[in-house]
């Protein structure tokens, strides 16, 4: 057991039995530290994740087609893009795919919604990320009601089937659906207008979205229930702690490479007749 952490933080944070409504946003399941323990633990496991992220990309460089995947959900000011900076920002960029899914261009209005999705999956080798990911298209487009009901509703069972698809080719999905109190999102947002440093990252929209909270939570709830599954489960994360979210998130992709059992590629080429040669260069 690492060290601060009672039980495995996909024990901790697995989405069974939750429910959205009812979920302590400041909690910190399964982490006995405080904000000093995690902020000195990120730096060790940080260091860790690096160390399997080079392998994983090493041995795509050698064609293993195998990959992770984050895919990250969550409200407005949730954490997504600190998890971007501050847990996929130790590791080598060379094996990182990032793909941010917005309001669809009009040239993803006209296909499958899954058609941008399929088109920044990660590479093998690569660690991929999703700030927002197909799973918009059961939260946004339903609590907005964008589509039709009978249009959205079969979608959940459409991504089940998308999912499985990925990991018969190769794809580990980490799911990580992250949550934060009302309160603590209007101290986000006030912070984002009172700081020329933040001001860039505020959209007035973002006021708008707190009227359809408990619509959101519904949605939230049900994207929970009908898509964690046994080969691609969701993970709750509290994510008023900022320091504690980005731990767990660390946590979660450590737990995925291990479980890839990864080793460095062998060389192919004569070891021995290569250092000959360098000594003769």
């Amino acid at each position: 057991m690492v060290k601060h952490w009672s039980v495995p933080v996909t024990e901790a944070l697995k989405a069974d039995g939750v429910r959205i409504a009812e979920l302590a946003t400041s909690s910190t399941p399964g982490f006995t530290g405080d904000k000093k323990h995690a902020q000195d633990l990120l730096i060790h496991r940080g260091e860790a994740l690096s160390a399997l992220q080079e392998k994983l990309y090493a041995n795509g460089r050698s064609g293993d087609r195998r990959s992770v995947l984050l895919v990250l959900e969550g409200m407005d000011t949730a954490g997504k893009g600190g998890i971007v900076r501050h847990v996929i920002g130790s590791v080598d960029p060379q094996g990182v795919d990032h793909a941010a899914f917005g309001v669809p261009t009009d040239e993803e209005r006209r296909h499958h919604y899954l058609w941008r999705i399929r088109n920044a999956l990660p590479r093998g080798g690569q660690l991929g990320v999703f700030d927002r990911s197909h799973y918009e298209d059961v939260l946004v487009v339903r609590v907005h009601e964008l589509v039709p009901r009978e249009e959205w509703e079969p979608r959940y069972d459409e991504i089940n089937e998308f999912e499985r698809e990925l990991i018969r080719e190769g794809i580990t999905l980490v799911k990580v659906a992250m949550f934060v109190s009302l309160d603590e999102q209007k101290k986000r947002l006030r912070q984002r207008l009172e700081r020329q440093d933040k001001y860039w990252k505020f959209n007035p929209s973002d006021i708008d979205e707190r009227a359809y909270w408990p619509a959101y939570q519904e949605a939230y709830q049900a994207m929970l229930d009908r898509t964690s599954t046994a080969g691609a489960p969701w993970y709750v994360l509290p994510a008023d702690h900022k320091w504690y979210a980005r731990l767990a998130v660390t946590e979660l992709l450590i737990d995925a490479l291990e479980k890839l059992d990864l080793d460095w590629p062998p060389a192919h080429f004569d070891i021995a007749e290569q250092l000959r040669r360098l000594e003769r260069a």
